[in-house]
């Protein structure tokens, strides 16, 4: 259905029309969301919005853009305001030919000369065009439309240049025995006598009328539908409003110097994603980008205290130690948005004021002292929806890691380092106690391929039967990296059995932890492996490092190139 056949259906409906002015697709969307029957793309606004006068200055392209982009952002019928056509009966053809063509529904014409002048500025010289000259301009554009449905308002401004009733009903019906399918008259008295006057005078029956209520604007619609008005157009409040509140909110900035300052004069920013179609945007992302495109959220959690790396870190988190140049989180997220993942969420909690990257949203966890990693990482709950990689905010990763879990086409994926078996001979040989000092998060697989590179399958994920510091070192076949990947299938799987556990495991150890609350990452894939969900490895072989102590920061310094 045409917008142009929608207005002529709202035209065949008892009770009146009632259309809002808009000045740009924003405005007609809330306009339509508000419950209005239709748009006004009303001269008075998108000059404004221009900041110009009312006066003809724009051009006809210009107003008809406009037009355009409220009818592409909104499924309501267009009512343009095209002044006085933009010149003469040939300019009123070349006007209808371009406004239907873009789908409007109906344009409006006022018999004010060239250039025309607001109906309300005060002071500023006003003629009307000759009235058999305004009529042959409504002829003319009837004649030109192709649409049957597509409509013509006659406006005139009789009573606006103060030449009385009677020259207003002369006109009015001139217009309407031309053709015009509604005539509008115009008023700027504070009270509606004018109009219900003239309505009461009106003998076209056959040509509805249409009036603006901007000045006498106690006058309910009910009341000017009784007296005649089939549609009633309020104007111009959608910019009057903006303007009010731009005015009070940019002043209250520039005077407090902060942003917050103006909390209560702003909508959050998830109100204009909403309006703007962000959700929809995303659906479409997700249907038809190419599979380079990931579409999925990283979730760092940085919210830790290190002891192994103190002074260094007692004024500043560990993800903002700086190895040359550039903070371990700056180098996280740089290969993230390398390969295209540029959704990143960052959980903070010690020092959390010195984590200030841009593009970033944060979650805070003020409990961070006395609470374990899993507690911090479900402060990010709501970015775990969908597809999403986890990792810790103190390690530093080679790009084809990161592109090896994205490709995974399993539901939960952990990055396994299977040079283990030669880090763990290495590290006896350097230093013999080191064995005493506790092994990291290391993993045991199910039907393990030969450790090391050179192997085929390497790329292949395969299933992971065991996860943590408990794993005898000896015979673990790697070491947990600290990233982890999770489809939507496998977040969900996560998310799920986390609340679970909330619910149940109020008391008692957890895995390596003495409680849930003070349990690892680790412990709860280590639930899910138990409960027969399938976890799998993606091979890596070196290429990373954890900045977890002073040995480990130096090591970065002497590696890192820049």
């Amino acid at each position: 259905m045409t917008k142009a056949r929608k207005l002529r259906e709202l035209m065949a409906r008892p009770g009146p029309i009632v259309i809002i002015g808009a000045h740009n697709g924003l405005s007609a969307r809330i306009g339509e969301e508000a419950g209005f029957d239709g748009l006004w793309a009303s001269g008075f606004e998108i000059s404004a919005s221009y900041a110009v006068p009312d006066a003809n200055i724009l051009t006809m392209a210009e107003n008809l853009q406009v037009a355009k982009m409220m009818n592409a952002a909104s499924s309501l019928p267009i009512v343009a305001d095209c002044d006085n056509g933009y010149g003469n009966a040939i300019n009123v053809i070349r006007c209808v030919e371009e406004y239907e063509a873009a789908g409007i529904a109906a344009i409006c014409i006022e018999d004010n000369i060239f250039p025309k002048r607001c109906s309300f500025y005060a002071g500023v010289k006003r003629e009307l065009s000759d009235v058999e000259e305004h009529a042959a301009k409504v002829r003319a554009a009837k004649a030109t439309q192709r649409d049957r449905d597509f409509m013509v308002i006659a406006r005139t401004e009789a009573l606006i240049a103060g030449w009385g009733m009677e020259e207003a009903l002369h006109r009015g019906r001139a217009y309407a025995d031309a053709g015009a399918d509604m005539v509008l008259i115009h008023s700027k008295s504070k009270d509606p006598d004018e109009v219900l006057t003239f309505a009461k005078l009106w003998d076209r029956p056959q040509t509805p009328l249409v009036c603006v209520p901007t000045i006498y604007r106690t006058t309910k619609v009910e009341t000017l539908h009784q007296a005649g008005f089939k549609l009633i157009i309020m104007a111009n409040h959608a910019i009057r409003s903006s303007i009010k509140a731009m005015t009070e909110t940019l002043q209250t900035l520039r005077k407090e110097a902060y942003t917050g300052s103006v909390d209560d004069k702003v909508v959050p920013l998830e109100r204009v994603y909403e309006l703007v179609g962000v959700d929809k945007m995303k659906k479409e992302e997700s249907a038809f980008l190419p599979a380079g495109s990931p579409g999925v959220t990283a979730v760092i959690l940085a919210a830790g205290q290190s002891q192994g790396l103190l002074p260094l870190t007692e004024n500043l988190p560990k993800p903002m130690l700086d190895i040359k140049g550039k903070t371990i989180l700056e180098r996280q997220v740089e290969v993230l948005n390398a390969c295209g993942v540029k959704d990143i969420a960052v959980v903070r909690g010690y020092k959390k004021e010195a984590i200030t990257l841009p593009n970033i949203r944060y979650y805070d966890n003020e409990d961070f002292a006395s609470s374990s990693e899993l507690v911090s990482m479900f402060h990010a709950a709501k970015e775990m929806k969908g597809p999403f990689l986890f990792l810790y905010g103190d390690i530093l990763f080679e790009r084809a890691h990161l592109e090896k879990m994205l490709k995974s086409p399993a539901d939960i994926s952990l990055l396994v380092d299977r040079a283990w078996s030669e880090t763990y001979a290495q590290s006896k040989t350097a230093d013999p106690k080191w064995e005493k000092r506790g092994a990291p998060d290391l993993v045991l697989l199910k039907d393990p391929q030969e450790s090391g590179y050179r192997f085929l399958g390497a790329d292949q994920p395969h299933q992971v039967a065991k996860v943590g510091r408990g794993v005898d070192p000896s015979g673990a076949h790697g070491e947990f990296v600290g990233m982890a990947m999770f489809s939507q299938k496998g977040a969900r799987a996560l998310t799920d059995v986390y609340g679970q556990l909330r619910e149940t495991r109020t008391s008692g150890a957890f895995h390596e932890a003495d409680s849930l609350r003070n349990a690892s990452f680790t412990d709860l894939v280590q639930e899910l492996i138990d409960r027969n969900i399938d976890v799998q490895a993606v091979d890596a072989y070196k290429g990373w490092l954890e900045i977890d102590t002073f040995e480990d920061y130096r090591r970065a310094w002497a590696l890192l190139k820049e």
